[in-house]
């Protein structure tokens, strides 16, 4: 219930930046508009955003023809959840990651790529979707994706206010620099705290799920330290959705680096090896700087 609590005072914080950037923009009418504007993109995250990152990541969907062994996995974990079968996609990428959308159980999607069928056990990979459906059946997957959304929805303000100078009264051009700098940035920081505060809890459940803390832990390890080496190229291109994968996607050639969406891998490692016996840790790879 705290974490509810937080996260919906955040999200709340978000949209009242956006409202704030109205305001710069065109004063009260701009407030308005924008207050409008966040309201049309929660209506629409709610129903298209699963299918708007998809999109952007090159999912493709599979079946039990296509890949019966993932799907068949994520089934049986699903049961296990006692969560309605989602759909399954493959993200055509190297970099090992997941991620998993939707607005609700009933409609909701997990999406693993390439890479991370390559990289990991049978274990390790069902204590990564497990992780995913734990995100599902605590309803993570529409937060995270309107928080993308808002997110999204806040730079482009930032660059509109650039480019048209925003009102004389509020700022002119350098005040529309400093937008363009910060919205973006504090749009970041509430997405950081939201994720790390749903990542934890995903982590836990996901163990429970899948029944094994430690395959779900060095799963964790093994993503973190290839998805530095290999580029995302769809997540580099749409970064607002980065704190909807397990792992941060982002290489960090950008300002990314400056502030992560995701809690410290090291830290949910040692936190999922407490779940078991406390030598437990010392059987993982550690996380590389």
């Amino acid at each position: 219930m705290e974490g509810n609590i937080r996260t919906f005072i955040l999200m709340a914080a978000m949209t009242a930046l956006l409202m704030g950037l109205g305001w710069l923009l065109g004063g009260r009418g701009g407030m308005i508009f924008a207050l409008v504007f966040a309201g049309a993109g929660n209506i629409w995250a709610w129903w298209n955003s699963d299918k708007a990152v998809l999109r952007q990541q090159g999912a493709v969907a599979v079946d039990e023809r296509t890949a019966p062994d993932l799907v068949n996995l994520v089934a049986d974990l699903a049961r296990n959840a006692s969560l309605p079968m989602p759909a399954v996609y493959i993200l055509q990428t190297e970099q090992p990651n997941a991620f998993a959308t939707g607005r609700n159980p009933e409609n909701a999607a997990v999406a693993v790529t390439q890479g991370l069928m390559r990289i990991l056990n049978r274990d390790e990979l069902a204590g990564v979707i497990a992780h995913e459906l734990a995100h599902i059946k605590n309803r993570d997957t529409l937060t995270m994706t309107v928080t993308a959304t808002l997110a999204g929805a806040i730079a482009m303000m930032g660059n509109i206010f650039l480019f048209t100078g925003g009102s004389r009264e509020r700022g002119g051009m350098l005040g529309g620099i400093l937008v363009m700098l910060l919205a973006p940035l504090a749009a970041g920081l509430v997405q950081m705290a939201i994720s790390r505060t749903r990542e934890y809890s995903a982590d836990h459940d996901g163990a429970v799920i899948c029944g094994k803390p430690m395959a779900l832990a060095s799963a964790l390890a093994k993503i973190a330290n290839a998805a530095k080496r290999v580029v995302n190229v769809p997540a580099e291109k749409n970064p607002a959705a980065a704190s909807m994968f397990i792992i941060n996607p982002l290489s960090g050639m950008r300002m990314d680096s400056l502030f992560a969406t995701h809690p410290p891998t090291q830290e949910r490692i040692d936190r999922l090896a407490q779940m078991t016996a406390p030598a437990s840790a010392s059987r993982i790879p550690p996380v590389r700087r």
